[in-house]
């Protein structure tokens, strides 16, 4: 799937299932420590609500969708 710059997506593995992802961000942005926050979440290292506190520093943005909700139920 390609996403052009600025327009709004999410990714999830199917509820009750487990995924592999691989990401190619080009050009080259730094990523890296977003990833590895998203890791630390997974983890249950801190709270999913802290990416809220450096979505500015990532460029990442949450917006509410109903159709996500829905379809993650």
């Amino acid at each position: 799937m390609i996403v052009p710059p600025g327009v709004a997506h999410a990714f999830a593995a199917a509820p009750g299932e487990s995924a592999d992802i691989l990401i190619v961000i080009t050009p080259g942005v730094e990523r890296f420590e977003y990833f590895r926050h998203l890791e630390r979440i997974a983890y249950g290292e801190v709270p999913p609500e802290s990416l809220l506190e450096v979505q500015e520093l990532y460029d990442t943005y949450f917006r509410s969708s109903a159709a996500w909700d829905a379809a993650r139920r």
